[in-house]
């Protein structure tokens, strides 16, 4: 039997210890199960496990640990043993107002001040009570705010790197297409030189061809001259030529 629950201490459903302790309602359940496999004892209600802070911090302990689950769950099932060793009887210290009936007061006026005392703390229990349910609400609704945020932001990253790379793909086919245009601009240009380049070869070879065939022209010419000079030479009367064969060799 459970001996280390304190009087009006706080009990945890198992949806609000899956709340406490950041983890699943099926993982709750799954560690409950491994820690009565290893022997600790919950407090029940029918075959429904009724949570307290103990429970919670061992609930903690089975997330948070780097071992495997049963070596801890053996662990904290000692703690809860040696929690328990205690004697049968246990006293129960009540508060020095309650510890002992006689000393409570006859006086009506007396009475009432007391009873106005203990409704004034429970008053003040209650409004504690409201204000925490009150920040407990308003703690869920910055969570839940904080993880669509956390959304809104993931998914503006996400866009924005999207973007960036379309950005960026449009950008390299830009640079190669430019790439490519000038790289066909330098070889139409390139090959408009070489056409002008053999277009002026052409027309060099020409002239030259025109320049051989007009030299040739002029030593044919001369030949011919030559030749019909040299007949007209040897035709004529000898005496004729004499004098001026005789000028020339002079």
């Amino acid at each position: 039997m459970r001996r280390d629950i304190q009087p009006n201490e706080r009990a945890f459903s198992t949806k609000e210890v899956a709340e406490e302790v950041g983890i699943a309602t099926p993982t709750v359940r799954k560690y409950g199960q491994i820690l009565e496999r290893n022997g600790y004892e919950f407090l029940k209600d029918g075959d429904r496990r009724i949570f307290v802070q103990s429970d919670v911090g061992a609930l903690i302990a089975l997330r948070d640990t780097e071992k495997p689950l049963d070596d801890t769950a053996k662990d904290l099932v000692e703690q809860q043993r040696e929690r328990l060793k205690v004697p049968d009887e246990t006293d129960i210290s009540l508060p020095d107002t309650y510890e002992n009936v006689e000393s409570l007061p006859y006086d009506p006026n007396q009475l009432k001040d007391v009873l106005r005392v203990v409704v004034n703390e429970l008053a003040a229990t209650r409004e504690m009570n409201v204000q925490l349910k009150s920040d407990m609400a308003q703690l869920k609704t910055t969570v839940s705010r904080l993880q669509q945020d956390h959304h809104a932001i993931s998914s503006s990253i996400g866009n924005a790197a999207q973007k960036t790379n379309v950005k960026i793909e449009n950008l390299t086919k830009q640079q190669k297409a430019q790439y490519e245009t000038l790289i066909q601009q330098e070889k139409e240009h390139y090959e408009e030189l070489l056409q002008q380049e053999q277009h002026r070869s052409e027309q060099l070879q020409n002239e030259m061809k025109s320049m051989r065939e007009e030299q040739i022209k002029e030593w044919r010419e001369q030949n011919d001259f030559n030749k019909r000079l040299e007949e007209a030479i040897q035709h004529r009367p000898k005496g004729k030529w004499s004098g001026l064969l005789s000028i020339f060799k002079k």
